[in-house]
């Protein structure tokens, strides 16, 4: 086993009912005076981004605001909220996100500096060493639901509009500077979001859990993290009212994002694809794909999954643990295939050699070929 690796943990977080109100002094914490409040179409007119204006109006910090935001951001979303961003003066940006605005936030934040293509700094080897850091503003992060864990991530998830692929931009600087994760802005979620987010965050557990790779710290967290999911996820989703729920999911959520820089896997692989393609909600197809992907790598992680199964009170074992994701898929609802998502068979091909190239792909228990990749894709139909 190689036992030499590089870690890193995230940033300071706001944790709690009410904290949105601190929303002025973590801009000035992070040294943003004319923030530009990036969030999605359909929270550009609700009361929380109302709320949300109000506090950053009332300190003198300005109400711009973007919301030109597709459910799966594109280069195309982030072009034009650089343009928002530099045309108002910003300095820095505010995610307040239900899905897609808060990775768009950050790319915004990112690139409001930067000469070349959002392409060049992919995760890929040191390429996140082409961008000029001091050009990158800073980021104080508000999550709205509880699924994705991007306010503690380095990274967002960008679709190309020409190709259809999603691609993952890196940089350490895209890390937000507060985070403020106040449970109170998920209770008007509702259940579908609700359990297609939370699904979202197991999937970050469970693909770090079982990533072969070391780093002891993020397994830690990814068991747990399921446990809260597993516990917190069907309170939250029977009871959109229930805080002690929405809290425990939103840190699940947090989580997950840290505990997926050990990796993800097969589930990520191919959802990736299918999201760019069809524009499917990703937390919810990830939950569609989940149970064929641990058919598939039960070879590599049924032992792992006995103990997780242990910790997280399931008997049964890895058969237990599977059982227990199948339930969870029936009780919210999550469409029973990628058929009912409306995926069309013939473009199994297509998305199987996408789902290859996808930087998910080499944290797989499994190793994926383009064969097992188009059979695990018909499993999940």
């Amino acid at each position: 086993m190689n036992i030499t690796a590089n870690w890193s943990y995230p940033t300071r977080v706001l944790f709690g009912p009410g904290r949105i109100k601190e929303l002025a002094a973590a801009c000035a914490e992070a040294g943003i005076a004319r923030p530009l409040l990036v969030t999605d179409r359909g929270l550009r007119d609700m009361g929380i981004t109302k709320a949300a204006l109000d506090l950053l109006e009332e300190a003198g910090l300005g109400r711009a605001v973007f919301a030109d935001v597709d459910p799966n951001p594109t280069d195309r979303n982030m072009e034009a909220g650089v343009a928002a961003f530099r045309e108002g003066g910003s300095d820095g940006v505010g995610g307040l996100r239900r899905g897609s605005g808060l990775d768009l936030g950050k790319m915004v934040a990112f690139m409001s500096a930067q000469t070349r293509p959002v392409w060049d700094f992919e995760d890929i080897g040191d390429w996140w060493t082409r961008a000029n850091s001091d050009g990158i503003a800073p980021i104080v992060a508000v999550p709205t639901t509880a699924g994705t864990g991007s306010e503690v991530g380095r990274a967002s998830v960008i679709t190309n509009s020409e190709t259809h692929v999603k691609k993952i931009i890196f940089h350490p600087k895209v890390l937000p500077r507060v985070v403020i994760e106040d449970p109170e802005l998920t209770v008007g979620l509702p259940p579908h979001i609700t359990a297609g987010t939370g699904m979202d965050a197991l999937a970050h557990c469970l693909e770090a859990y079982c990533s072969p790779f070391f780093h002891p710290m993020s397994q830690g967290i990814a068991l747990e993290g399921m446990r809260l999911v597993n516990d917190y996820l069907p309170r939250a989703y029977r009871d959109g009212t229930d805080i002690e729920a929405r809290a425990n999911m939103m840190a699940a959520a947090s989580m997950g994002a840290v505990a997926f820089q050990k990796g993800l896997g097969a589930v990520h692989s191919l959802s990736h694809p299918v999201g760019a393609i069809y524009g499917t909600h990703h937390g919810t197809t990830n939950a569609v794909v989940m149970p064929a992907v641990l058919r598939f790598n039960r070879p590599a992680v049924e032992e792992r999954l006995a103990r997780a199964a242990a910790y997280l009170g399931i008997e049964g074992g890895f058969d237990g643990f599977y059982a227990r994701v199948v339930e969870l898929n029936r009780m919210f609802a999550i469409p029973q295939g990628l058929s009912a998502m409306g995926v069309e068979r013939g473009r199994i091909p297509e998305m199987a050699a996408m789902a290859l190239v996808d930087p998910s792909t080499g944290g797989n228990p499994v190793a994926l070929t383009q064969e097992n990749t188009e059979r695990l894709y018909e499993d999940a139909m």
